[in-house]
């Protein structure tokens, strides 16, 4: 009688636990988003989302600047819930709704949609680390074309993007040593937080959907054209989504990794870019 009393008293502090550490989650993520669309403006009528040029010569984006605004952004990030408001959470209350509907639907999704195909889960694992080393590649890709080519723009590209990747590694590793969540293939896929057993390699959130989106929102920013924006997400969604395919992460993972990495790049691009302000902002 008494085990089972302490048990009653245990298993919901654990609950409320889990939910108090995924929206403190959902919470720094969308603190980044506020904090982003409450920038300066450069002048009296941008866009909503225009980034702010920097005015100091020694916030240039350069490699030589690349660990100050690093520390910079760490700053940024973790300090961001303070800027959320009363009024944002006609934002928030959406972004938390959806990841409890997929934190309720993980264990179904994974056990009755998902294959246990071991080849075809193979198969998705295998087209997702082909799509994150492309994503990858591509901000070194195109700061190794802007220093040939002395294209300010694309060095500064590169370099944005690849802040927001090394960003967004330092926010999923420090999430994941906090909420210790079991991976799909774990305990018959309950998905159960606070679990020693899934160590440092726990699943949420999703490394590669964070880091995915990360660069492929840096980089729609520095170029937003459609076809961009088209190719960058279309790419990093396939990352999440294979993730979940192949059975090395639950939906919920992918998602919140996804959004994360999605303000991350973007708040990263606002605070340092010089080159994306002339494509954003309207023409007169």
């Amino acid at each position: 009688m008494k085990a089972h009393a302490i048990q009653f008293r245990i298993e919901p502090f654990r609950r409320s636990s889990v939910h108090a550490s995924i929206f403190a989650a959902l919470a720094l993520g969308f603190g980044l988003c506020v904090q982003a669309q409450t920038s300066p403006a450069p002048n009296a009528n941008p866009l909503p989302n225009a980034p702010t040029p920097q005015a100091s010569p020694h916030d240039d984006v350069s490699v030589r600047n690349l660990p100050r605004n690093f520390l910079q952004d760490q700053a940024a990030i973790w300090t961001s819930p303070k800027d959320i408001r009363a009024h944002d959470l006609a934002w928030l209350i959406p972004l938390a709704a959806a990841t409890g509907v997929a934190l309720g639907t993980d264990h179904y999704v994974m056990t009755q949609v998902v294959s246990t195909n071991p080849s075809f889960n193979q198969a998705n694992i295998n087209a997702s680390n082909a799509m994150i080393y492309s994503l990858v590649a591509t901000p070194v890709a195109l700061y190794g074309f802007g220093r040939l080519a002395q294209d300010d723009h694309a060095r500064e590209a590169g370099i944005l993007a690849a802040e927001s990747m090394l960003d967004g590694v330092v926010v999923e590793q420090g999430l994941k040593l906090v909420l210790w969540r079991e991976r799909p293939n774990q305990d018959l896929s309950r998905g159960r937080f606070f679990q020693s057993s899934a160590g440092v390699d726990s699943g949420f959130p999703s490394s590669h959907a964070l880091i995915a989106f990360s660069a492929a929102s840096a980089l729609a920013a520095e170029y937003p054209s459609r076809w961009v924006q088209l190719l960058v997400y279309t790419g990093a969604t396939g990352v999440g989504l294979t993730r979940v395919l192949g059975r090395d992460h639950f939906p919920a993972d992918a998602l919140v990794g996804g959004a994360l990495g999605w303000l991350i790049g973007h708040n990263v691009v606002k605070r340092h870019h010089h080159h994306a302000l002339k494509e954003l902002t309207p023409r007169p």
